[in-house]
């Protein structure tokens, strides 16, 4: 009893000196979750470049930017590619670049038509790599329609950069009576996805140094511009349209629904997951919302066209899988919760960052 007497004070635990590991949003510097797609993605936007050289196209936010000029409807829209690897299962770098930008026009409802390619190349690296991605961006291309009609070359010092990164830009022509942006979100309106989500994510993972665990899964990489005319010719009115890319499915909805002022609910047993991708995701601690996906569309469409839709989707190669997932409400406005297979309901952020860096 008389040690315990004299054993010092426990030391009061302050809550103030606590530090979290997460990271924090108020960066200084750069950091890879800026390239991720999920909320610091948006606070760069938002804090940097939208108020350099803010207008109100620009304010749109939308995959591509709808110009008027010349009397025609224009599709413009730029993307930068720095997967890595340089090939994965199902694709490459040079897939990427076309069908990226491909489908970023298509998220207006536009007819692809031109692209260019900028190329930023270490030095050291073999030209047999630049020119087996130039070759797939050149089939890649030939599939998708379009044409590649302009580019630049960029050579850095070794060390200075990973081989190669590709940006291209494109334009497209926008129908008449189309008008597809994430601001036409209305509550009641359908939320369907053109197929199971997460293939690209994992396929790159797959083969990426340290995270070989052998699921045998492809990219979904391909042009989307095709299945959309399907979509439009049942009805123009397609509310809005996103290519899940960086940020998978959950940064896509959540800016929809912050940009249109309305909720999602979703449906977990809805969602067309592979059994692939739900063991790797498992295996990593990865939710399979939030991975990327290079071949997949969601759309918001009026509830009386959704079962239409739905069809000419399923008729069509790239929409084969499509399912529909849930419906947008006008409860918890800018929120996406989503119905479990338990019986209960979990909100779907934002991501902070990205859960694994170089996807697209």
């Amino acid at each position: 009893m008389a040690e315990l007497a004299s054993a010092p004070a426990e030391t009061p635990v302050d809550p103030a000196n606590w530090t979290c590991p997460a990271p924090l949003r108020d960066q200084p510097v750069v950091v890879m979750g800026h390239g991720g797609g999920g909320a610091l993605s948006a606070e760069l936007i938002h804090d940097v470049f939208a108020p350099a050289y803010g207008n109100p196209t620009l304010a749109a936010m939308g995959d591509s930017a709808v110009l008027h000029l010349g009397g025609a409807r224009l599709a413009f829209s730029t993307d930068s590619h720095v997967v890595r690897p340089l090939f994965f299962p199902g694709g490459s770098l040079g897939d990427l670049a076309v069908n990226g930008t491909v489908n970023d026009l298509a998220m207006s409802g536009a007819r692809p038509a031109y692209l260019s390619a900028a190329f930023v190349l270490e030095e050291g690296v073999e030209l047999s790599v630049v020119d087996r991605v130039a070759r797939a961006m050149g089939a890649a291309a030939e599939a998708a329609g379009v044409t590649v009609a302009t580019g630049d070359t960029k050579v850095v010092e070794a060390g200075h950069g990973d081989g190669v990164y590709v940006t291209t830009a494109g334009v497209g022509l926008v129908p008449e009576g189309v008008d597809i942006r994430p601001q036409r979100a209305r509550p009641g309106d359908a939320v369907i996805v053109s197929g199971p989500i997460g293939l690209h994510g994992v396929a790159v993972m797959s083969v990426r140094e340290g995270l070989e665990f052998g699921t045998g899964v492809s990219s979904d990489t391909a042009p989307l511009a095709d299945l959309v005319a399907a979509m439009l010719a049942v009805t123009p009115d397609v509310h809005v349209l996103r290519d899940p890319t960086r940020g998978g499915l959950a940064a896509s909805l959540n800016e929809i629904a912050r940009a249109s002022g309305t909720g999602v609910r979703l449906r977990e047993r809805a969602i067309p997951v592979p059994d692939a991708v739900v063991s790797a995701c498992g295996f990593l601690g990865l939710d399979p919302l939030y991975v990327a996906n290079e071949g997949r569309l969601v759309a918001f469409v009026p509830p009386t066209e959704a079962e239409a839709v739905l069809a000419a989707m399923r008729a069509h190669p790239q929409g084969s899988g499509a399912a529909l997932i849930g419906e947008c409400v006008a409860e918890h406005p800018g929120m996406v919760v989503v119905a479990t297979a338990l019986g209960g309901t979990r909100v779907v952020d934002l991501p902070l960052g990205e859960q694994l860096p170089r996807i697209c």
